[in-house]
């Protein structure tokens, strides 16, 4: 199973990073064309969520494109909602890896989630927690 950090879907929908935007639409289109392989983290939406309100309040998107940029986000793929588990799960990640409060958050959920490949730029590339690799399809 795969699944694609907040950054992924923040820059392919950010004009400001046509780079980016390309590598990022190109990375969700591949994957979408393998339904079943990949997960859409609970945490991952919400805080694209969160940087779509950010872009609404600075004047870079109106309401109605933050609800068609959700409505398009959540058609993607199927959303892996995490248990009361991964709580303890990201205590023992950032004791083990010294991992951020949010990255071990991240990495716990995707364990949770059966997650074999996280496409982040957040984490040090190449890098395995537990079964999960990084990589970043950014570099």
């Amino acid at each position: 199973m795969k699944a694609v950090d907040t950054n992924v879907l923040v820059y392919a929908f950010d004009s400001a990073e046509p780079a980016k935007r390309t590598r990022a639409v190109a990375l969700i289109d591949q994957l979408v064309k393998s339904p079943g392989t990949t997960v859409l983290l609970w945490q991952t939406i919400v805080e694209f969520l969160a940087c779509l309100r950010r872009w609404q309040s600075a004047g870079r998107i109106s309401a109605t494109d933050l609800d068609a940029y959700i409505i398009e986000v959540l058609a993607y793929f199927p959303p892996a909602l995490p248990s009361v588990a991964v709580i303890s799960r990201s205590l023992q990640l950032t004791a083990r890896y010294r991992l951020s409060h949010w990255d071990s958050l991240l990495v716990a959920a995707a364990l949770e989630a059966n997650v074999d490949t996280l496409y982040t730029e957040d984490l040090h590339a190449g890098a395995t927690y537990d079964t999960l690799t990084i990589v970043n399809p950014f570099s």
